[in-house]
């Protein structure tokens, strides 16, 4: 999977794409890499009921994010704007140590 926690991710796909001038951009939170899908913030929001708790004395509706699939985002490159796909580049560095990144097809800046 080239998504990782913290990346920002653009919603292709689903209830949460927002509008073509204005798509929902948000951060990757958590990645399930079995299930192939992940928890951006403030995408895919659920309401979850919950009963009183010692945490929670009052109980009630909480919203959280649930997990979406990886097929309905894209990386989201903020140099670009747009959606990109992610190619590697092999750094070396000093000694016998290499270092592998990610780089935006497009415009070629680091992910």
């Amino acid at each position: 999977m080239n998504i990782k926690k913290g990346d920002m991710v653009i919603v292709r796909r689903g209830k949460d794409r927002g509008t073509p001038d204005k798509p929902k951009i948000g951060k990757v939170l958590h990645v399930f890499p079995n299930t192939n899908r992940l928890i951006v913030e403030n995408v895919n929001m659920i309401s979850r009921h919950t009963r009183p708790t010692q945490r929670n004395p009052k109980g009630g509706i909480i919203r959280k994010e649930s997990p979406i699939s990886r097929a309905n985002v894209a990386p989201y490159c903020k140099s670009c704007g747009a959606a990109t796909k992610v190619s590697y580049k092999v750094i070396r560095e000093s000694g016998s140590v290499d270092r592998k990144i990610r780089i935006c097809r497009r415009c070629g800046e680091t992910i």
